[in-house]
């Protein structure tokens, strides 16, 4: 391999989400963090250099994102996922979550029905509700260890005053990559009801070796009237501590109401090394990224191997995208909140509850393993250990 994942890069006390706020959220100081969808790898060297060549420039005043960086996620987006986007579709933002509350803001009114497909990326909701308008739960369906859509369940819930899908795909937590077919099947269903969809798709790069990500908006003409994709680069590189993402809309009509909104709230990117860092992300990234995927996949393959022999009562669910497999801790025969106190105060390991997620992942716990695998190892060491001591 060209590039380091192996190496433990130090990360508290530089007010780090992952590391340096345990004590807040989790109530336990030392713990072995594996919660939090955030990389402990360094990005790659190209854009580190970016961002320093911008640092040591030594002016930070107003920043715009020069055409080169729409370009550059242009071009990423046709040779990573073969689509071909226009200049015109595209609107620049801090982050995917606050182009989602403008599209919410744009697209739909106070009192408005949005649905989401738990379990999900929790700030869906909030936002959701935040914005004055109503949760629609549409949960997937577990087949044995797979996660599909309900989409005859979809048709049962749409009301009145439905007005928007918010689809995570890949999906978080359950790390599917919905296949063309499923996706066709909601753009239907979702046309047929004039609701708008709104895409997270910022686990897009994230795939497993096997799989392959499909933008909703590139399955149909059909698809790409009625969606807007958001996408970025933070998650792939790992640079949410910068921001910077790409809101896409192909109709016009549907384009100016979420253009209006983001004027409203915001104005692009306005960080000047992040516009730096992500277009050298676009630009410079493909092999760091492919070598990057053969890591977690291997990661993966551990996990499975070292909780399959050291705590087989506790399966991990297949993974297809995304870095965050859920661990089935259903078999243990204990209570969510046991669970999660020997994982916090015996086995000093911190990992996300499924249930947090909504419903249909009580019992699950989400576990990230883009981190070197000596602490993937610690962690499985720790957590069999924790189950197998005696209350």
């Amino acid at each position: 391999m060209r590039y380091d994942f192996d190496s433990i890069i130090p990360r508290r006390g530089t007010s780090s989400l992952k590391w340096d706020f345990e004590q807040k959220f989790a109530g336990v100081t030392g713990l072995l963090p594996l919660w939090v969808a955030d990389m402990d790898f360094k990005a790659p060297p190209e854009i580190v250099a970016a961002a320093k060549r911008r640092v040591e420039h030594g002016v930070y005043g107003y920043t715009l994102e020069p055409e080169s960086w729409f370009e550059a996620a242009a071009a990423w987006l046709t040779g990573r996922h073969s689509w071909s986007v226009e200049r015109d579709w595209m609107m620049a933002s801090p982050g995917v979550i606050p182009s989602l509350a403008a599209s919410i803001l744009a697209l739909t009114e106070p009192g408005d029905g949005i649905i989401i497909q738990p379990p999900v990326y929790f700030p869906f909701s909030l936002r959701i509700r935040g914005n004055g308008r109503r949760v629609i739960e549409n949960p997937l369906l577990l087949n044995g260890t797979r996660w599909e859509m309900d989409l005859d369940g979809l048709e049962r819930v749409v009301d009145g005053r439905t007005r928007m899908l918010v689809l995570c795909s890949p999906h978080n937590p359950v790390g599917r990559v919905w296949e063309k077919q499923t996706l066709e099947r909601l753009v239907g269903i979702c046309a047929r009801h004039r609701i708008v969809i709104v895409s997270d798709e910022i686990h897009a790069d994230l795939v497993m070796p096997g799989f392959r990500h499909v933008p909703v908006a590139a399955v149909s003409a059909e698809a790409a009237a009625i969606t807007v994709t958001l996408v970025a680069p933070t998650k792939t590189f790992n640079l949410a501590g910068m921001g910077g993402s790409v809101a896409i809309v192909a109709d016009a009509a549907l384009r100016a109401k979420v253009e209006a909104s983001h004027r409203a709230i915001f104005a692009g990117v306005a960080n000047a090394v992040a516009a730096a860092a992500t277009e050298a992300a676009w630009r410079h990234g493909v092999r760091w990224l492919d070598e990057l995927l053969a890591y977690l996949a291997g990661n993966y393959t551990y996990l499975v191997s070292a909780l399959g022999e050291k705590l087989p009562a506790v399966p991990v669910l297949p993974l297809e995208g995304t870095y965050l497999p859920l661990l089935d801790m259903r078999g243990l025969g204990l209570s969510e909140e046991e669970v999660r106190r020997r994982l916090l105060h015996t086995a000093g390991v911190w990992l996300e509850e499924g249930r947090a997620f909504g419903r249909g992942a009580e019992g699950f716990q989400r576990v990230n393993i883009a981190c070197p695998r000596v602490l993937l190892a610690q962690a499985v060491e720790r957590v069999a250990a924790a189950f197998h001591a005696p209350a």
